[in-house]
């Protein structure tokens, strides 16, 4: 497993830019985005983010699955809305790159699709701007805290690149569920729309104890404490109101695994503790 040392080993991209991160990392506390990473399979984590993560998976495996089917869904809706014509996409805490990155799907179908990503962990801008070095200005990342999208808005680096008088995909995926109530969720997700022309879309998936038994609910949220963000699950209807004024598009709001599926449903698909949706702005 990757430790502090060998994660710091190559800061160079190929063109010689300097990825260096800044020097507060926080190892030593969980990190969200790392956390998904060990859940994932990846490598570029920490012993407390493992550790960690190792004691969320400890309360079943719905939470690995969960996560799995949280990237497929991402991967399902990013191809479907390049489909539908969309070559701009708004990836907001974005998690430390994967195989099927959001730019790399959406540019299966446009070759001149643009994605900005913004998170605000340095181990993922790092991370990101190293994959990022030859995508040609196609893609950028930026360093960018969901908590204040008017940030996010004016930021140079996300003007330059994405053009807010044509469609834009926002994508929030297991994101919204890093954001309290005290921080108004729905009001941060409403001041992003707003700003979206006719046409774009919200595609987010948000994380749910609405399939854990009475019992354990809130132990996932307790270990979480501990990280450098607080988790906060929420019902199927809390996470429908940020759909409130789109054009949900088929199935709706569904467990992630069976959001326009490409394969036969398995049993647990129904139970996935995350959901999953998708609308237009009319």
């Amino acid at each position: 497993m990757t430790d502090h040392q060998n994660i710091s080993l190559d800061w160079m991209s190929s063109d010689g830019a300097d990825l260096r991160p800044p020097a507060d990392l926080r190892p030593e506390i969980p990190h969200p985005a790392r956390m998904y990473d060990y859940y994932l399979g990846g490598k570029d984590n920490f012993p407390a983010d493992r550790d960690a993560a190792e004691r969320v998976m400890a309360l079943g495996p719905m939470v690995k699955i969960s996560a799995l089917a949280n990237r497929a869904f991402l991967q399902r809706a990013v191809r479907h809305l390049a489909e539908q014509g969309v070559k701009q996409f708004l990836d907001i805490g974005t998690g430390i790159p994967t195989a099927g990155n959001t730019h790399e799907i959406a540019q299966q179908v446009h070759l001149d699709a643009r994605v900005a990503y913004l998170d605000n962990d340095p181990i993922v801008l790092v991370h990101s701007r190293a994959l990022l070095a030859a995508s040609h200005g196609t893609a950028t990342v930026v360093h960018a805290d969901l908590r204040d999208p008017a940030a996010i808005l004016a930021d140079p680096e996300v003007r330059q690149l994405i053009d807010l008088g044509q469609p834009v995909a926002l994508l929030l995926f297991a994101i919204l569920h890093f954001v309290d109530e005290a921080d108004d969720p729905y009001a941060i997700v409403r001041q992003l729309v707003d700003a979206l022309p006719s046409g774009s879309y919200l595609a987010l998936s948000h994380g749910t104890s609405d399939f854990v038994p009475p019992a354990d609910q809130g132990k996932g949220a307790a270990v979480y404490r501990s990280a450098t963000a607080q988790l906060t699950t929420r019902p199927r209807e809390q996470v429908l109101r940020f759909f409130d004024g789109l054009e949900l598009l088929e199935p709706g709001l569904v467990t992630a695994p069976l959001w326009r599926p490409d394969q036969e449903p398995r049993s647990t698909d129904a139970t996935t503790g995350i959901w999953a949706g998708v609308a237009r702005k009319p």
